[in-house]
């Protein structure tokens, strides 16, 4: 601990962007040029060291948020670094991607503002590469054993690093032409430029990590053929099954999902493509979906010129006050602002968002492209259309972002390796991650799929990057227990585990 009155003296001042019209006229992290260090070791100095840091528990990944912000208070950033990476494989990018629960669950939280975790985070992270913190670690000595992991993003990354630094020959498969996954294609470079991942790859290739890219298992390659060449899998695909809109007019051109064209974005900047085939400038957009995946669409619309863009959330507007049905250290359901909200905000003035709002049909012109789209309110609860609230707004672009529902249904990995899907529509497993199939053995049906373990989103569902990367390091040590008997890599989670809630 520093000062132990420092959250006492000194209000949350959290780290500015940068100027709305100076980070619309650009690609650029909203970050990006700021000076972090002097406001973000004030800032760690607020922590108060409390007895029992419900921060933890309000990461998955177990972060030793008081112990790093002491050494950042103090501007020891070797120290902060490795107090960071010892729970965190890639704090650069939930220092930039996660929504911070762990803020929410701060001790100050209670009656005060919280301690700006996320930016003291990401400050860590940056230092670690600007200083040489973070060079490529080797094992001392070989197993002998070798792991393929299917899926590149942050859950396969980080079990594969787990797993090669603990001495396992590691082939990661991914069936896009880049490693990243989401990180790579999904996430817009104005959150995370993608200089950050192609740097822990080169850190990854350097340690041994071999990687494939453009193999789709179960399609170009045979899962069973991949598990015969290997001593267990680790399953990281993902939940890529996008959700679908069935109203009318959904056929008419012009109406994409969300991540097709925010993968076409992305492309642009990896110079794939001079200007995206779908975009917003010029254009009327509407996102239908209020997550985060909507925010993304709406800062890469503004990016790429739209006239004008509306967000439509069918969830009620939330208040700026943590209801009590989420009491701390839980993350609430509050008023949150994105970056990409205050962009829209700071051009047009109120905000982008549609709060109960649904829509019922598409309208098209006579090309058959979409020129409206006809929406509705909705009951807050029942989400049932409002009587006589029908109205229409222009819409030449519209972008499905209502999430996802679990892995690809039926795909030939699925088949090959005889994963079966639980209730939920995931991906089953047992607690440590083991694949689980149909099968005569014992009371459940249920029987392991032996040396196949799943990890991330493909077995949890939609979820957040520090659950991706946490899951990762879980299945890691589930493998590696398979693989020799027993393990010290750490397990912060098992597959069956929860956020907080009430």
């Amino acid at each position: 601990m520093t000062d132990p009155f420092g959250f006492l003296k000194i209000p949350r001042r959290p780290v500015p962007a940068r100027p709305v019209e100076e980070r619309l006229s650009d690609w650029n992290e909203v970050y990006a040029g700021q000076a972090l260090l002097p406001l973000v070791s004030e800032q760690a100095g607020r922590c108060m060291d409390c007895g029992i840091p419900f921060c933890h528990h309000g990461c998955p990944l177990g972060n030793l948020i008081p112990e790093w912000n002491a050494y950042a208070a103090r501007g020891d950033w070797q120290a902060a670094a490795e107090r960071l990476h010892a729970t965190n494989n890639f704090p650069e990018f939930t220092g930039r991607l996660c929504p911070a629960p762990c803020e929410d669950a701060c001790v100050l939280t209670i009656n005060a503002d919280p301690v700006t975790i996320k930016n003291v985070e990401q400050a860590i992270a940056d230092q670690i590469w600007e200083r040489g913190y973070a060079p490529p670690q080797p094992p001392e000595r070989l197993s002998g054993k070798t792991v393929a992991v299917v899926g590149s993003g942050p859950a396969g990354l980080a079990a594969a690093q787990q797993l090669t630094r603990a001495g396992h020959t590691v082939a990661v498969y991914e069936r896009a032409d880049r490693i990243g996954g989401l990180l790579r294609y999904g996430i817009p470079a104005f959150k995370m430029e993608k200089r950050h991942l192609d740097r822990r790859i080169e850190q990854m290739q350097a340690e041994g990590t071999k990687f494939r890219t453009g193999v789709d298992v179960g399609g170009d390659l045979d899962a069973t053929e991949l598990s015969r060449r290997h001593d267990a899998i680790v399953v990281a695909v993902g939940a890529t099954e996008q959700r679908e809109l069935p109203v009318p007019g959904r056929e008419l051109y012009g109406i994409h999902q969300a991540m097709d064209y925010l993968t076409l974005a992305n492309r642009v900047r990896e110079g794939d493509y001079a200007s995206s085939p779908v975009t917003a400038e010029g254009k009327h957009v509407v996102i239908v979906g209020g997550g985060d995946t909507g925010s993304d669409c709406l800062g890469t619309a503004l990016r790429q010129g739209a006239v004008s863009v509306v967000q439509l959330d069918i969830n009620p507007e939330p208040g700026d006050a943590r209801p009590d049905t989420e009491p701390w250290p839980i993350y609430p359901k509050v008023y949150r602002i994105s970056h990409a909200h205050e962009e829209a905000r700071g051009r047009e003035g109120t905000d982008p968002r549609l709060f109960s709002s649904a829509t019922l049909r598409f309208e098209g012109g006579p090309a058959g492209h979409v020129r409206a789209l006809h929406l509705t309110e909705v009951e807050p609860r029942a989400r049932k259309p409002r009587p006589d609230t029908e109205r229409v707004i222009p819409a030449e672009l519209v972008l499905l972002a209502l999430g996802f529902s679990g892995p690809e249904r039926g795909t030939g990995l699925m088949k090959q390796l005889g994963l079966r899907l639980d209730d939920r529509g995931n991906f089953a497993r047992d607690e440590a991650f083991a694949a689980e199939t149909a099968g005569q053995a014992g009371r459940s049906g249920r029987s392991r799929t032996d040396g196949v373990f799943v990890a991330g989103d493909a077995g949890r569902g939609q979820s957040l990057v520090v659950w991706a990367i946490a899951e990762g390091r879980a299945a890691a040590s589930a493998t590696d227990r398979y693989l020799t008997g027993s393990t010290v890599l750490p397990a912060p989670v098992t597959a069956k585990d929860r956020p907080l809630a009430a």
